[in-house]
């Protein structure tokens, strides 16, 4: 998988829990999180995590 994919599943995951639909748990987003960083050595869970959570923007930076 590569960071096309990271960010295009982290913004599917942020659109439906901004809408209250399929709410991840943090062990949900966790266990999710593992299976991704064996796809790509260079996965930052953090960051991706951070993404999803509104905290950061895809690239880690701040959000707009």
């Amino acid at each position: 998988m590569t960071k096309k994919h990271f960010i295009a599943l982290a913004d599917a995951i942020h659109r439906r829990q901004s809408l209250g639909i399929d709410i991840f748990s943090q062990s949900q987003l966790d266990f999710l999180a593992d299976f991704l960083d064996t796809q790509n050595p260079r996965f930052n869970r953090d960051r991706w995590i951070g993404y999803i959570r509104g905290e950061n923007g895809p690239n880690g930076g701040k959000v707009k």
